[in-house]
């Protein structure tokens, strides 16, 4: 039997990735979120907490021969916020923004809370993707790498046209870019990977971009496809359901390549262009949740005031055993 994410776990990363808390004057308020419990220290260095914890889970079979089974899991989100010195806005204020978003990423996530998408976007705060240029094929720990600037790496955020350019004229000499991703899941309890480049790439000989994945284990690079034969756009996507821990190294990351098709002959450069790079990653747990209900705990007892609601989010997991 494969091993299952926590239903907590799963919960806290989509709430983790997937949250912005606007404040009033237009910038993103700090918000912590971690299991439980409160921990009044996270308030020195951000303007609300985010607790998640397991309340009650429970077992029911959906078929007479009980090999179809639905776990239920009923879990505690809890959002915390205090008066803070200096704050342009109240602590109340940023909690009840907060309990917002957390309603708003769960229902908008309700069918799908075991997918994360990975990109430079969402990993630009905590800098955990990194990606390199170079101009061959080899293994991504090689020295030859060159780490983007942050200033570079903007330019893959989005789907927009902004393209960012890796230039070769060396004969010989393929334009190459190299993606890390770093998964916060198990490798055990991953399922499926779809690793998606948008560009294209120009040479000399011809038009065209190779994409292909990283095999720690084999030591080489697997699954090419190829397109941008057109010299647009075009988005290439890897799709890995198999031999999943083979793709993922020891330290949780996945690489992907790019590079042209073709190489520069010494007159003319090999061009690759690349819009856009994710990541999605889909766990074996929950696959769906949403909100029931909610309260209020605040503490008035104590100086300064912590403001506290308590939500209720139920979810479940259908598992279909062997025997």
């Amino acid at each position: 039997m494969s091993e299952v994410e926590d239903a907590a776990v799963t919960l806290l990363r989509l709430l983790r990735n997937e949250m912005r808390v606007a404040k009033d004057d237009g910038s993103l308020a700090r918000v912590s979120v971690t299991s439980e419990w409160q921990n009044s220290e996270a308030f020195k260095g951000c303007d609300g907490q985010v607790t998640v914890g397991l309340a009650e889970c429970t077992d029911q079979k959906v078929d007479l021969s009980g090999k179809t089974r639905r776990r239920t899991s009923f879990l505690r989100v809890n959002v915390w916020a205090t008066e803070q010195a200096g704050a342009n806005e109240a602590g109340r204020v940023i909690r009840d923004k907060i309990v917002e978003e957390v309603n708003r990423v769960v229902r908008q996530n309700r069918s799908k809370p075991h997918e994360t998408l990975y990109d430079f976007l969402k990993g630009a705060a905590s800098q955990m993707h990194r990606a390199y240029s170079g101009s061959s094929e080899v293994s991504p720990y090689h020295s030859s790498w060159e780490t983007l600037s942050s200033e570079h790496i903007q330019q893959l955020w989005y789907s927009d046209d902004n393209r960012y350019e890796v230039r070769r004229s060396e004969n010989g000499a393929f334009a190459a870019l190299l993606f890390r991703f770093k998964l916060e899941s198990r490798e055990s309890v991953v399922k499926k990977l779809f690793l998606s480049f948008e560009g294209y790439g120009a040479a000399p000989a011809g038009n065209g971009v190779a994409v292909k994945v990283w095999n720690h284990e084999a030591g080489t690079w697997q699954h090419m496809q190829v397109g941008g034969a057109a010299g647009t756009d075009e988005t290439l996507t890897l799709a890995l359901t198999a031999d999943l821990p083979s793709y993922i190294d020891s330290d949780g990351c996945v690489w992907l390549l790019a590079r042209t098709l073709y190489a520069s002959d010494g007159a003319a450069p090999a061009l690759l262009f690349c819009d856009y790079v994710s990541c999605l990653v889909v766990v074996n747990g929950i696959s769906y949740c949403d909100v029931v209900g909610y309260r209020a705990l605040d503490r008035v007892d104590v100086k300064p005031f912590i403001y506290r609601t308590e939500i209720t989010v139920k979810s479940w997991f259908i598992e279909k055993l062997g025997v």
